[in-house]
């Protein structure tokens, strides 16, 4: 058993785990912050997307250790976020989400790409998704959401 301390959404997050314990894991089981998905455990279908140290990241494929001393941030990190919130509302208007599984995991890639890139073309958008799986939307409300987004995020300077 190792201790682990992390900065995860603002908030330090210590813990006694096992070594081999994953990130998305201890998400979810230590720090109760369920929005991180766990769907294919290979970095594959990015449902578990995080920010870690501000960059992209698959929690599936760190170990909680490897995290210790890091700032960590999750879909439920995002609450406060203008980009994010902006995202939320045309991933609502534009019927991008159905079952939800992967919907964090969008959210978080969406918000990346917009903060690199605010106006992205489609098939930058569907470059930046391409990490992320879906199986129910056929992602075209998921693009259509993200460029809303970004035209009314561009419109109020965000």
């Amino acid at each position: 058993m190792t201790l682990v301390s992390m900065n995860v959404n603002g908030k330090t997050f210590a813990r006694e785990i096992e070594d081999r314990t994953g990130l998305a894991d201890f998400l979810r089981e230590d720090c109760n912050l369920t929005a991180t998905h766990l769907g294919c455990e290979h970095g594959v279908c990015g449902a578990c997307s995080v920010m870690i140290d501000g960059v992209l990241a698959r929690a599936c494929l760190k170990f909680a250790v490897q995290c210790a001393g890091r700032d960590v941030q999750t879909l439920e990190g995002f609450e406060t976020d203008a980009t994010m919130g902006a995202l939320r509302r045309a991933f609502h208007e534009e019927h991008a989400l159905q079952c939800g599984f992967c919907t964090s995991g969008m959210l978080i890639s969406a918000r990346d790409l917009l903060l690199r890139q605010p106006q992205p073309t489609e098939s930058d958008i569907r470059d930046a998704l391409a990490g992320n799986i879906c199986r129910c939307t056929g992602y075209s409300g998921i693009v259509r959401a993200v460029q809303l987004a970004a035209v009314r995020l561009t419109e109020i300077g965000g």
